[in-house]
Formats: structure tokens, C-alpha cells, sequence
């Protein structure tokens, strides 16, 4: 069976190399490129001002790379409470936890040379890895007033027609805002402000359509109508395939979709068989065995 991933290329090969592993043909087709941020400035801000910030969420794997890509070497991931502080015991961590949406993202911030008891996220058995399944974790130890930063992406729209989203506002405070701009997690942004904390948001990297050659574009095609099998692990994907081939109809092919909100957007675009499946390779390739 020939499988698409889709992923963007940093998150790529251990898809690929899995999926030719299970003895299925594994054909990369980006549907996402990831470039850098619109505004460094605002993610140097972000970075000094790393003591405020009681957590700092970031939305995905890319997320956590493109942000410590930027990070200052005089500001450390954590730091240690000062032999003058007798509240304290002394060497024990301090700073912003560490928050991810699932397995991805937080291996990357492990990579990163954060701890993993500074990082809060799902369980690995988790149903689900995305905002609301982290906010059953972190709601509980959320401190009222304190800022949290959400790291995210936004969509490049200069050489492209991507399609639009909207942003939330960060809510007041009195530091200046790293950055009101940005796309995503506003449901999460929402419940934080709902319980009496502060967010505001940092672009770490932006997001635009990927630049196919006529090859591509020619598998692309194909892949619509042959029995290949597309595997979606985010909604913008699905959104760009489908401007990529607006004229296309996809009804006759096959996807798996690592989530339930990626499913719903690929039936939208016409996909009718469309298996949901959580973001874990030992998932999907059960998924695709179901397929095969």
C-alpha cells in the first residue's frame, strides 16, 4: 500500500522509516513548510522576559525547536533558588513549567535539555493529546495573575492564498505584551483567562503551503484516486492540500487523521474514508493495517 506523509520535514523520517519498516511504500509529499519568525524581536522578548512566565504552552514539536533555536545563552532553561532565599531548599529548580500537548512535543522538549519533571503534559495513555487533554493536567496547579505564554506558529500569507484565521488578544498586564498576534490553541487561552491567569502569545515560526514541483503535484493527483493513503496530522494540511488542487475532488481517497478536529476538516474537503487515530506511530500503523 502506498502511504503520503505529509508531515513537515523535521518531523518526517521517523514516519517514513516506521512505515517502509511495516512493508508498506512510503512516499513523502510536504504539506507544510516551516519557516522562520515574522518577528524576532518579539520571541527575544519573550526570552527576557523568562522569569514572569508561571508556564510557557507550546503548541507542537516545531513550536519548541524554532523558539530554543532563539533562545539567549545567558538565560538558562532553569534556574536555582540563591542561598539567601531560606524558603527555598537550595539547588531546587525554579522557572516556568513546561507545557505540551502530547508525546511529540514533549520528547522535543526533553531534546531541548528540559527535565522532564519540569514538563506537563497528557499521559502517554492518554484517548487524545491536544489542549483540552492538557488542560486536565495543568488546571489544577494554575496560579491566578500569573502570566502564561503560549509558543505558536503563524501562517505565512505573502506568497500564497493560505487560508485566514483568527488570533485571541493576550489579556492585560502590566509588562508589555511579547506578542498579541498568532493562530490556534484559543480555547485553551480562554479557559487560563477564565481561571483567573493572564496569556499572552509569542510566534515562534511561520507556516505556508509547501512549493511542489510538477512531480509532486503529479503524485498528488494520483494519490487522489489510486487507493494511496494520506496521513493528516494537522488541520492546516488538509487546508493546504486542498489549495494546492482546489479543483480536485477527493471522495474516492483515503486518509488517516491523528486527530478528531484533522478528520472533520478532511471530510469537509470531500475525503470519505477517513480513519481517526491518535498521534502515536504504534497507532497509525495499526490504522493503516485496517486500510491495507
Amino acid at each position: 500500500m502506498r502511504v503520503i506523509v505529509t508531515r513537515p520535514e523535521t518531523d518526517a523520517q521517523a514516519w517514513l522509516d516506521a512505515i517502509q519498516k511495516a512493508g508498506h511504500e512510503a512516499v513523502y509529499l510536504p504539506l507544510i513548510e516551516i519557516g522562520p519568525a515574522p518577528d524576532t524581536q518579539a520571541v527575544d522578548l519573550a526570552w527576557q522576559q523568562w522569569p514572569r512566565w508561571q508556564a510557557v504552552m507550546f503548541v507542537s514539536a516545531q513550536a519548541v525547536r524554532m523558539f530554543f533555536a532563539q533562545r539567549p545563552h545567558q538565560v538558562p532553561i532553569e534556574t536555582k533558588h540563591s542561598s539567601q532565599d531560606s524558603a527555598y531548599v537550595l539547588g531546587e529548580p525554579v522557572g516556568p513549567r513546561y507545557w505540551a500537548t502530547g508525546p511529540g512535543t514533549r520528547q522535543a522538549l526533553i531534546e531541548a535539555g528540559v527535565a522532564t519533571n519540569r514538563i506537563d503534559a497528557p499521559s502517554a495513555e492518554s484517548a487524545q493529546f491536544d489542549s483540552e487533554a492538557l488542560w486536565q493536567v495543568v488546571a489544577p496547579s494554575l496560579k491566578k495573575q500569573a502570566p502564561v505564554l503560549i509558543v505558536r506558529g503563524n501562517e505565512d500569507t505573502s506568497e500564497s492564498n493560505a487560508p485566514t484565521t483568527t488570533h485571541v488578544n493576550p489579556s492585560p498586564s502590566n509588562n508589555q505584551p511579547v506578542n498579541p498576534q498568532g493562530v490556534g490553541r484559543d480555547w485553551l487561552a480562554q479557559q487560563i483567562v477564565e481561571a483567573g491567569a493572564s496569556v499572552e502569545f509569542v510566534v515562534a515560526y511561520s507556516r505556508r503551503p509547501p512549493r511542489w514541483s510538477a512531480q509532486q503535484l503529479g503524485i498528488a493527483k494520483q494519490a487522489a484516486s489510486d487507493g494511496s493513503v494520506w496521513c493528516f496530522s494537522s488541520s492546516q494540511a488538509v487546508l493546504y492540500l486542498q489549495a494546492q488542487l482546489p479543483l480536485l475532488k477527493w471522495y474516492q481517497a483515503r486518509c488517516v487523521a491523528t486527530h478528531a478536529r484533522i478528520a472533520q476538516t478532511a471530510h469537509g474537503v470531500g475525503f470519505l474514508k477517513v480513519v481517526q487515530t491518535r498521534p502515536v506511530l504504534s497507532d497509525v500503523l495499526a490504522s493503516l493495517e485496517s486500510l491495507a
